[in-house]
């Protein structure tokens, strides 16, 4: 039987040159390439305002591209 997964630590909602989207552990300095978005909390909460906020999965150079090509 799987051991269930406790997660106690805190993140914070990430997002990269792309808007991509991920979290990262709070306490951490960021990794290059990755700012704060501003949102903080528990694992889950996190990944709820992720959930709500990245409708469009597309990276942006993919959208610009996409923009400019519809545009044409």
């Amino acid at each position: 039987m799987a051991e269930e997964f406790s997660d106690d630590a805190l993140y914070r909602v990430v997002l990269n040159h792309e808007e991509q989207y991920s979290i990262w552990w709070l306490e951490r300095e960021l990794p290059d390439g990755w700012r704060a978005e501003g949102t903080e909390g528990t694992r889950e909460q996190c990944l709820a305002h992720i959930e709500e906020v990245w409708t469009d999965m597309r990276p942006l150079s993919l959208r610009l591209s996409m923009e400019r090509s519809a545009a044409a």
